[in-house]
């Protein structure tokens, strides 16, 4: 497809996929380009509210994106909700304090990555103390220790990533995030592959991905029929 291709006329759901680039460069990368979805307009801001479909009733107070690629969407999707934006670096790159967690990406290899740890903190209240009493006269005193429970609730942050493989970068994210007090509303990402920690992420948090069920296959046998659009 034509990286300045429009949506189409009968509305086909996740049109924007099949402007996602082959591998040309050898096994020594990724199999796919999705980045080239960016370049378009209109299929950057389609991908962006699809990934938001599942979310759009939910609180949330901050999106985090996972270095490099996840930078991109959910800065984006951070502009979409008028929420900010908190960078999952890769470790050695913060000149301020943080936090840090080790993991194993796509590749297997072992890496780590690290968070400021001035933004999220646990157990802070929501809400002064007059609001707090008012909410435990209006639902009563069976629901007050409830609503106390979600007045302490760390920082709602929904963590965003280009593509979940093996689950093992997202998966560090959410663990580091959560130990330092965050509340993960969900995950997004353009792509989760059906793998063991794809489906570990998926059977344990509320997810959102733009692939469609007919798709998902394709996918997870890392390969695209629209592929054939790039052959020469």
């Amino acid at each position: 497809m034509d990286v300045w291709a429009r949506a189409p006329a009968d509305g086909a759901p996740a049109w924007y996929v099949a402007l996602m680039a082959p591998n040309t460069k050898g096994p020594q990368f990724a199999w796919l380009d999705p980045s080239r979805l960016y370049c378009n307009s209109q299929a950057l801001s389609d991908c962006v509210n699809d990934l938001l479909g599942p979310f759009r009733h939910d609180a949330i107070d901050l999106v985090a994106g996972i270095d490099a690629m996840g930078f991109i969407l959910g800065a984006s999707i951070a502009s979409t909700l008028g929420k900010g934006f908190l960078a999952v670096r890769k470790a050695g790159h913060l000149c301020v304090s943080s936090q840090r967690q080790t993991y194993s990406d796509y590749t297997g290899r072992e890496k780590t990555m690290e968070v400021r740890d001035d933004v999220i903190k646990a157990g802070e209240p929501r809400g002064d103390a007059t609001t707090r009493r008012r909410h435990s006269c209006f639902y009563g005193p069976r629901s007050f220790a409830a609503i106390c429970r979600m007045c302490v609730e760390g920082v709602r942050v929904l963590l965003v990533d280009q593509w979940v493989e093996t689950g093992g970068t997202m998966k560090a994210a959410i663990q580091l995030l959560e130990r330092m007090g965050a509340a993960i509303v969900g995950v997004a990402a353009v792509a989760m592959e059906n793998t063991e920690g794809g489906k570990w992420i998926q059977d344990n948090y509320k997810c959102s991905h733009c692939i469609p069920a007919e798709l998902q296959s394709q996918i997870d046998g890392k390969h695209l029929d629209s592929f054939k659009s790039f052959q020469k």
